[in-house]
């Protein structure tokens, strides 16, 4: 392989199916998140984090939004 992370992305697609928990709701009032954004989606950071260093932001687009979405799963405006 190219030396990427290799960890099934479908496990990343999980916040998804989380994501009005931490969205706003129908009557405009949003809900605060309930983590600091350093310490929300640990898995998808360290994945992140490991693949810019070794392979630079260009070559990991996909762990990047990976992350995003997680953040976002967990009510971050990123």
């Amino acid at each position: 392989m190219d030396g990427l992370p290799t960890q099934d992305t479908s496990a990343l697609a999980l916040p998804r199916l989380q994501l009005n928990r931490g969205s706003a709701t129908s009557s405009g009032s949003e809900s605060k998140p309930k983590k600091k954004i350093c310490c929300a989606c640990p898995e998808t950071k360290k994945l992140r984090d490991e693949c810019i260093v070794e392979h630079g932001e260009e070559a990991c687009a996909k762990w990047i939004e990976a992350h995003r979405i997680c953040l976002r799963a967990e009510g971050f405006n990123v």
